[in-house]
């Protein structure tokens, strides 16, 4: 019998299920968090204008999710609940859709980006002329070769939706290697490499995902993969419109709230401006401590997604939700470990990134606000993909929406009355409290409903 790296997650121990496929997940999410932290401690060495010229810069590779999460999102549900109700051949076709998307979107935004690029950074109104040379030539690298980024995600996506998580996994770890050998030698030059600083840390960035997204697609060849939809999708054929559009309806509610996220993020960095380069320093490198958590709870709910996707379409309800009892549990705790470490030990933390004492003192403000609500937030990530793989995108995207969207009047209500820049990190912190309470009890109300219309 052919060996298959994929896992069928409508059968089985649901712990062991939810393991095999997670684990992967996890490590490849601890090596984004890896592969970030390593690129933004080299380019700390740069200085806190460095830093905050690729936190700027940054926020448009951020930006720019926003589109490819509809093509990823839209496949990678679709995929898995096809898969779920044993129709392959309708999985390929959402595959091809979703990939045949997610490459008209990154030269799409490319182009964008490269045209604009002085237009586009003018909205931080950046006073240091270092910062934004720094800023222009990350965003004109990193956004100007997306694609790479682009293709990373939704193979991920639709090899995690087929039950595949390890293949990915192997990918990113590639990617890491790469990363950590050319941040150094680009950035600071060593041997025959010219000192390229900002401009090494984007080659050395790009590259590492060229590299994940080939080792992905090699990965088709094996004899393992004969099974997978994206190994027969015929990429130049034509994809029926129905399939695109169900790709839209399904994907576009995340891509919706991805942008006006960012969009959100880019008004408070602005505000941040205001108190100078340590502030969006610290702002940019915290986001990135912080992914300790983030990516790690956003990687439970990616294996959560392609679990609830399969299950929902073979409607077994209450094995997902035993999936979800289980996934809480293990991400709460993980949460809670992140809290205890941000808020007793911030001053260690930031010794590693910055040098400066004022950043270092705005940073340990950062990670002790920001870290009371590392579990709420690991608690809504993981419930996003639960429900998006339900199908619940829309309702996923309106809550998001909304209570994000209070951080702005928050922060400005909170600046006013006297907590400056503290201000802002306690309205991040707030409305990610909010967030993972208000999602938790979305998900129950959610399933409860299902289970009447089952029975």
């Amino acid at each position: 019998m052919e060996k298959t790296s994929q896992i069928n997650l409508t059968e089985g121990p649901i712990l062991n299920t939810l393991t095999r496929l997670s684990l992967p997940i996890m490590a490849s999410s601890f090596l984004s968090t890896a592969y970030n932290i390593t690129d933004m401690a080299w380019i700390g060495v740069l200085g806190s204008k460095a830093v905050a010229g690729v936190g700027v810069g940054g926020m448009y590779v951020w930006l720019s999710q926003g589109l490819v999460s509809l093509a990823r999102m839209g496949g990678q549900v679709h995929v898995a609940q096809s898969v779920g109700k044993g129709d392959r051949q309708e999985a390929r076709e959402y595959a091809r859709g979703a990939i045949q998307l997610t490459i008209l979107f990154g030269l799409a935004f490319a182009a964008v980006c490269l045209l604009f690029t002085d237009s586009l950074l003018g909205f931080f109104a950046l006073d240091d002329p270092k910062s934004y040379s720094y800023a222009k030539i990350y965003t004109q690298v990193t956004c100007g070769l997306i694609l790479f980024s682009y293709m990373t995600q939704t193979l991920t996506g639709l090899f995690t939706a087929q039950g595949d998580s390890k293949t990915p996994f192997l990918a990113n770890l590639a990617g890491l290697f790469i990363n950590m050998v050319f941040d150094p030698v680009l950035i600071l030059g060593v041997g025959p490499f010219p000192r390229m600083e900002v401009l090494g840390a984007a080659v050395a960035t790009v590259t590492a995902q060229a590299i994940v997204m080939l080792v992905m697609l090699l990965s088709l060849l094996r004899p393992g993969s004969a099974g997978n939809v994206i190994r027969r999708v015929g990429l130049l054929k034509k994809t029926p419109a129905y399939f695109y559009k169900q790709i839209f309806r399904m994907g576009g509610p995340t891509a919706l709230q991805g942008s006006i996220y960012c969009m959100i993020s880019m008004v408070l960095t602005r505000m941040v401006s205001g108190f100078g380069a340590a502030a969006v320093a610290t702002q940019r490198m915290g986001g990135q401590i912080e992914s300790i958590s983030w990516n790690t709870a956003d990687g439970f709910g990616a294996a959560l997604n392609a679990f609830a996707g399969q299950n929902y379409g073979a409607r077994k309800l209450d094995r997902m939700k035993k999936g979800y009892d289980i996934s809480f549990r293990i991400v709460a705790v993980w949460g809670l470990a992140i809290t205890l470490l941000f808020v007793l030990a911030p001053e260690p933390i930031s010794r590693i990134f910055f040098h400066e004492a004022d950043a270092i003192a705005i940073s340990v403000n950062y990670l002790i606000i920001v870290g009371l609500g590392e579990a709420f937030m690991c608690v809504e990530l993981m419930t996003i993909g639960a429900l998006s793989g339900m199908g619940k995108t829309k309702l996923c995207s309106g809550i998001s929406i909304l209570l994000t969207g209070l951080r702005i009047p928050l922060a400005y209500f909170l600046g006013a009355i006297g907590l400056g820049l503290n201000g802002v990190w306690w309205a991040l912190s707030a409305t990610s409290i909010l967030k993972g309470i208000v999602f938790f009890v979305v998900f129950q109300v959610q399933m409860k409903a299902e289970e009447r219309r089952k029975g």
